[in-house]
């Protein structure tokens, strides 16, 4: 038996609900930082492109993107790589 089987076989129910809860709190602050250090990459990526004389979006990587979600997690997948996109390439 792993550490984590062992502590919910002894955790009350409350307790391993509210230390679920602080694992998933965890993992989304990390998922909100690794989404914010996306966004700073993609301006980079925007910048350099328009100072080169290229469009700010790139329109066939936004659908090689919503590819690789598609094919990851399905159909959401591809709702959160619309929302992702939107916050990385701001308004177009």
């Amino acid at each position: 038996m792993n550490a984590t089987a062992a502590t919910a076989a002894t955790a009350s129910p409350e307790e391993l609900i509210a230390g679920s809860r602080e694992r998933i709190d965890a993992i989304d602050d990390r998922i909100i930082g690794l989404i914010q250090e996306r966004m700073a990459i993609s301006a980079v990526i925007q910048q350099t492109r328009i100072a080169s004389g290229g469009r700010r979006v790139h329109l066939s990587r936004e659908m090689e993107v919503l590819a690789h979600w598609k094919d990851a997690l399905g159909k959401p997948g591809t709702t959160l790589a619309m929302t992702l996109l939107e916050l990385c390439r701001g308004r177009v």
